[in-house]
């Protein structure tokens, strides 16, 4: 189930009928699947939602699916409870927003520093990389270049740069092979490159 002791010992006891262990492991998860709802919160969101809400809400969820899921547990729990992460914050958007929540929905609210480690390494060695010294510039053409992407490229880079997930994560979050969503992730990060390097002064691509 986990590599955790803690949470390996949380969830045999989740099999075992005592409901407290969920409260245990949603804790442990609780940091990342935060994370996950802070980048999805933009735009006109931002103000009317707070990431606790959805999290409590996503418990709820989760409370009542609980044991379904642990007589037919088909994604680890972490990436269930991702899932139903997803779901609540989409029921939130249509919620505040009606129609307007698809586009919302692909607004993302980047951390800075992720921002520009993933610029860092996309231009590491680059003849772009050496003219760039505003670290500032960097991040806000990464986050425009991300937006240019289309949204399975940027959802693979956001899961795996932003999120913290790994590739075995990511796979299954997006029911695929370990091997798929690695080449997934490769072609993103390729594009990416291409479309940050084309913004930048020299055009010119490191690779």
């Amino acid at each position: 189930m986990d590599r955790s002791t803690d949470a390996h010992r949380a969830w045999e006891r989740l099999q075992s009928g005592d409901k407290a262990a969920l409260a245990e492991l949603f804790g442990q998860y609780r940091p990342q699947l935060r994370r996950m709802v802070e980048l999805r919160i933009a735009g006109p969101l931002t103000s009317r939602v707070d990431p606790s809400d959805i999290l409590q809400e996503t418990f709820m969820d989760a409370s009542q699916k609980i044991d379904n899921y642990v007589s037919h547990p088909q994604v680890t729990f972490f990436v269930w409870l991702r899932g139903l992460t997803l779901d609540r914050l989409a029921k939130t958007q249509r919620r505040h927003l009606g129609t307007q929540s698809r586009a919302t929905g692909r607004e993302l609210r980047l951390p800075e520093e992720s921002s520009l480690a993933l610029g860092r390494r996309l231009l590491a060695g680059g003849p772009t990389a050496s003219r760039l010294v505003e670290q500032d510039e960097l991040r806000r053409q990464v986050t425009a270049a991300l937006r240019q992407l289309n949204d399975r490229d940027r959802e693979v880079l956001v899961m795996r740069h932003f999120e913290g997930m790994s590739n075995s994560q990511v796979a299954e979050a997006l029911a695929i092979g370990a091997s798929a969503a690695t080449m997934r992730h490769g072609r993103a990060l390729k594009r990416l490159k291409d479309i940050l390097t084309a913004r930048l002064p020299t055009g010119e691509s490191s690779s």
